[in-house]
This record gives C-alpha cells, sequence and structure tokens, in this order.
C-alpha cells in the first residue's frame, strides 16, 4: 500500500471527484482491505465479499470522506463495519437456507479451525453490544487502531473511547463467557 500520504492525497482528489484518483486509490486500498476484513472473517470467500462490499462503499461514498482523520483510518473503520454486516447477513442465509432449522450458535470444532470458530464467536457477541461499543472494540481490538485515531475517527473525545471500549470489553467477555 502506498505511503498515507500518497493514501490522503488521492483520497482528497477522488473526494473532489478526480475519478483517476479514485481508480488508483480502490486498487491500491484492496489488498489492505482483503487483509482487514480477514482479520475478521475466517472464510476467504467471505473476506472477499467482504471486501468488495467495502470497495463499493468507498466509490460510492468517498465524497464524505472529510480528511478529520487519515485515509487509512477512515478505511479502517468502513472495512470493520462491511465485515461485520457481511457476517450477519451470512448467518441470516445461513439459517435460511437451513429451512427454518436451527443453527448451532457454536461453530462445529471439527468444520471449523479454532481460530475460525473464535473469530465466529467475537463476531457473535459483537451483535449483543451496543453498535457504538462494538465498533470502538473492533477498531481497537482487531484493528488495532490507536485511542486517538479513534476518538478523531468517530468525532468524540479519547475519554468517551476509553469509556466505549471499557463496557464493550466487559460485555464481549460476559457473552463469550470468559468473565
Amino acid at each position: 500500500m502506498p505511503a498515507p500520504d500518497d493514501l490522503d492525497a488521492l483520497a482528497r482528489d477522488a473526494a473532489q471527484g478526480d475519478s483517476a484518483a479514485l481508480d488508483a486509490l480502490l486498487v491500491a486500498a484492496r489488498p489492505e482491505v482483503l487483509r482487514l476484513c480477514a482479520r475478521f472473517l475466517p472464510n476467504r470467500q467471505d473476506a472477499e465479499e467482504a471486501c468488495q462490499d467495502t470497495l463499493l462503499a468507498l466509490a460510492g461514498g468517498i465524497t464524505r470522506f472529510e480528511g478529520r482523520s487519515s485515509f487509512r483510518t477512515w478505511l479502517h473503520r468502513m472495512a470493520a463495519n462491511r465485515a461485520r454486516s457481511t457476517y450477519r447477513t451470512l448467518l441470516r442465509r445461513c439459517r435460511l437456507e437451513a429451512g427454518g432449522v436451527p443453527v448451532p450458535d457454536q461453530a462445529d470444532p471439527r468444520r471449523t479451525s479454532v481460530v475460525a470458530g473464535t473469530r465466529l464467536d467475537l463476531l457473535d457477541a459483537f451483535d449483543s453490544v451496543h453498535p457504538d461499543h462494538a465498533e470502538v472494540v473492533a477498531l481497537r481490538d482487531v484493528l488495532g487502531l490507536s485511542y486517538p485515531e479513534i476518538a478523531a475517527l468517530l468525532d468524540v473525545p479519547v475519554g468517551t473511547v476509553k469509556s466505549r471500549l471499557h463496557l464493550a470489553r466487559r460485555q464481549v467477555r460476559q457473552r463469550l463467557g470468559a468473565g
């Protein structure tokens, strides 16, 4: 991926309607978007689907990029939200395909790796937490953004980020049965 300053410049140009900059931005961002989506989704095809959704959302929403945070930080938020959305869609589709037969809440250890099962459990736990809180814990604990980056991205004070993170971690731990 190009240097952050290069990405920010491409994003600013794309936000102002430069289609060549948007094309270059999409090409440059794709590998990182796929990597981010794969951190959430255990299946490569699902991560690819979330990546495509993220890139479509990026292309359609680039005019909303205001530069309050770095483009990379903005992209991380978009990828996290799309990956979580893709997971919810896949879960609904799976339940519909099962013809109303309950789908097990726990991943089958014979068919799912421990890491994949952990990610599925984490995504389920995120759905049980207030969306603002789930977003903060995803940005911090899954994608590794700093408190100031998250605060700038969400346009809230760092203290609010820390508070939401504390509440979300506690709720996720309870959901996962670890605390």
